[in-house]
């Protein structure tokens, strides 16, 4: 039942998030069209060597297309800070067995744990969106296309033992699941020269044994309980990294 509450909460968070997204790729394609115009609105003409020396001498003038840009630059700034809720405190449920560093600027976020003489790392990437905008056409595919048509996030998981390997997972975190995508032994000896071993590909392991590295994941906190949480969480820092990139492309644009 608690699973099913968090499922439900973050399902019912994430569907408007969708539908903003949606949004906000509207107003963003606006934003890119605004900066191709600016790029080559204002290209140079052909003009004798000592005219370019004259006019750089002179005192340079904003081209008009550069206040066009500012203007659609503040406009996607109102509408970012109107309809996406950057100013958002994640609430870090109880029982979170990961440490957060989340870094401002950057599109990842790093956990980390100790659990029984192990340190467990994982990277988060940004969440990938699904909107509903291209899925009209994905009723008859069926099986691995339902994964396609759901939002989830991208992990990376480093399990090491002092100075020995490193068992480095990459999965991908929907609502209802996990899966895991790769698996690699990574030894800190190796040089870079050295092309090791990877095995094969995770897919093609005996089932049970992937059902066993699946449950490793699992007490290593490696769960949906834990993938819900951030999955809301990165959709979150999204919205505030956005604004962020937006304000400080306004501040270029106008130095």
């Amino acid at each position: 039942m608690a699973f099913i509450t968090i499922l439900r909460r973050s399902i019912s968070s994430v569907l408007p998030l969708a539908v903003r997204a949606a949004q906000r790729n509207h107003h963003r394609s606006a934003l890119f069209a605004a900066l191709y115009h600016s790029s080559f609105s204002h290209k140079p003409s052909p003009r004798p060597f000592a005219s370019t020396l004259h006019f750089s001498s002179s005192s340079a003038t904003k081209p008009s297309s550069d206040d066009t840009l500012i203007r659609v630059i503040e406009s996607e700034i109102k509408f970012a800070e109107e309809s996406d809720d950057h100013e958002a405190v994640e609430e870090v449920p109880g029982g979170f067995p990961f440490e957060i560093q989340d870094a401002p600027g950057y599109q990842i976020i790093n956990l980390s744990r100790k659990y029984e003489g192990e340190v467990i790392k994982v990277e988060v990437h940004m969440p990938d969106l699904v909107t509903g905008e291209d899925n009209n056409n994905d009723d008859d595919q069926g099986g691995d296309n339902e994964k396609a048509n759901q939002s989830s996030i991208p992990l990376v998981v480093n399990v090491s033992k002092k100075d020995g390997p490193t068992l480095e997972f990459g999965c991908t975190a929907f609502p209802d699941e996990i899966t895991i995508d790769s698996l690699l032994v990574k030894y800190p000896e190796a040089s870079e020269d050295e092309i090791p071993y990877e095995g094969p590909d995770f897919q093609d392991l005996d089932e049970n044994l992937q059902k066993a590295f699946h449950k490793y994941l699992e007490i290593r906190g490696i769960k949906p309980s834990t993938t819900n949480f951030l999955h809301e969480y990165m959709i979150n820092k999204d919205s505030r990294e956005y604004l962020l990139w937006l304000k400080n492309l306004k501040k270029f644009v106008e130095a």
